[in-house]
């Protein structure tokens, strides 16, 4: 049954009103019922189960261009009306406002008819997997893991499901509600011979298909976790040095999301640290490159119905055949910098302001296969799968290589561990000179400054000419 319907318009109304006479250009209200589940298995047990409840508010209120383009935020679990006028008094004050005792703003008419995207997804949270089928599926994983990989010390399984319903009214006439779904699972290890090491992990996720658990083929992951953990255990350690590197696809696209699409970003436009900043219309990467974040395709981590301020997400094409095409934008980045919004304005929860954010994110496919990108190659290195990393503030980055391979005279050479990719955007974007035509999706969770928020990262096999490498 919905907590968040169109019971809630004339509260709303009010408090909408109210802040726009007390002298606000627009009061943005964000409403969060939310429904979370972790559950964890290691070895034969299923060792936490953790579930939380959500409930609250955002309140946001603006005063545009005659008043700096400031805007003041508060959040609220307190949901009645006495609670979220408080709330908006506090917004208020952040902008040296008060409330004006009952008086209503003239121009503000009321919401129109809630726009309802979550009508159709009202089962959903029933359809969800219980903990005993949750802890069953998991324990499965470990065991898999057991029977295909040797010289474990540690195997670690993990499931989360995300329920959200979230409701958006502001005073410029949005009025909408969407329910959410996302699940993610992993399985990883820890093997150890000797004096050998090696840790592998996989994971997935997906929104708005309550049954992903059901379907999952936990003896392929077990098989491609064992084959990875077997072939890097006893992988020598690559030279540091400069080289040309392939990237495989799927995860190989957070180093794109990371380094180069955060400064795509309107957020980093109003704090001034993109180098991108001014320069639509001219080439900020290599003519093999076309950049596109949507948050339309199915069943992708990043996929949304609305964003966190009401708005349809939209397929906005980044960079065009090395092109700076466009900035993802929210409504404050529409207000302070002119870039027009993108669906992009998003949030973890009601407890953050929303800001512009990336959704499915992904260089898109070329021509070549992926053998003709390791072939172009005499001596370079295969990153076969991307590990962890750190961004600088204007997209200096480095980026451990989980599980990578040695390019010798065009073919893929022996193993090899403790890569580190280190670069910067500007730097690295003109040098992806060649893309495959095996474009595929992974998912991730991107930190920033209104939370983490669930994302895809992708591109084909790509060619990067020159990188410098650490290593030993």
């Amino acid at each position: 049954m919905s907590f968040l319907d169109s019971f809630w318009q004339q509260r709303l109304e009010l408090l909408l009103s109210t802040g726009r006479a007390a002298g606000a250009d627009l009061v943005e209200v964000f409403l969060e019922r939310g429904d979370r589940l972790g559950v964890m298995a290691e070895q034969e047990r299923v060792t936490s189960v953790s579930p939380a409840f959500v409930s609250g508010a955002g309140v946001r209120v603006f005063r545009g261009k005659d008043h700096g383009y400031r805007d003041g935020f508060v959040s609220t679990n307190d949901l009645s009306e006495a609670g979220l006028l408080q709330a908006l008094d506090q917004a208020l004050g952040m902008l040296g406002l008060e409330r004006n005792g009952a008086a209503a703003a003239a121009d503000f008419q009321g919401l129109p008819e809630l726009k309802d995207y979550g009508i159709s997804k009202q089962g959903w949270l029933d359809q969800s997997p219980g903990v005993s089928v949750i802890a069953e599926r998991l324990l499965e994983g470990t065991a898999r893991l057991e029977q295909h990989a040797q010289h474990l010390q540690a195997r670690r399984g993990s499931y989360s499901r995300d329920w959200q319903e979230v409701m958006v009214a502001a005073s410029d006439g949005t009025f909408a509600r969407d329910l959410r779904l996302h699940q993610t699972l992993g399985l990883s290890v820890l093997a150890a011979d000797g004096e050998h090491r090696a840790s592998v992990a996989r994971r997935f996720g997906s929104t708005d298909h309550p049954d992903d658990l059901l379907v999952w083929d936990a003896d392929s992951t077990a098989r491609d976790i064992a084959a990875s953990t077997g072939t890097m255990l006893y992988a020598d350690y690559v030279d540091a040095g400069t080289y040309p590197v392939v990237l495989a696809n799927k995860f190989g696209g957070v180093i794109f999301h990371e380094a180069c699409g955060h400064l795509l970003e309107t957020t980093q436009l109003e704090r001034g640290t993109s180098p991108f900043a001014g320069r639509i219309g001219e080439p900020i990467a290599h003519e093999a490159v076309t950049a596109i974040d949507e948050g339309l395709s199915n069943r992708h981590f990043g996929s949304i119905a609305m964003d966190d301020e009401g708005l349809e997400p939209q397929r906005t094409t980044l960079i065009e055949n090395g092109v700076l095409k466009a900035f993802l934008s929210d409504r404050a980045g529409e207000w302070r910098t002119g870039q027009p919004r993108t669906g992009s304005g998003r949030r973890q929860s009601y407890a953050f302001s929303a800001a512009s954010r990336m959704r499915n994110t992904f260089i898109a496919a070329g021509p070549h296969s992926p053998a003709e990108l390791i072939g172009s190659i005499d001596n370079g290195l295969y990153c076969k799968v991307m590990g962890g990393g750190s961004v600088g503030p204007t997209g200096q980055f480095n980026f451990s290589v989980e599980e990578g391979y040695l390019i010798e005279n065009g073919e893929l050479g022996k193993p090899v561990k403790g890569a580190t990719l280190i670069g910067d955007a500007e730097t690295v974007m003109p040098r992806i000179s060649m893309c495959a035509n095996d474009l595929d999706l992974a998912a991730g969770f991107c930190g920033s400054v209104s939370g983490s928020v669930y994302v895809t990262v992708g591109q084909p096999h790509v060619k990067v000419d020159s990188i410098t490498v650490g290593g030993r």
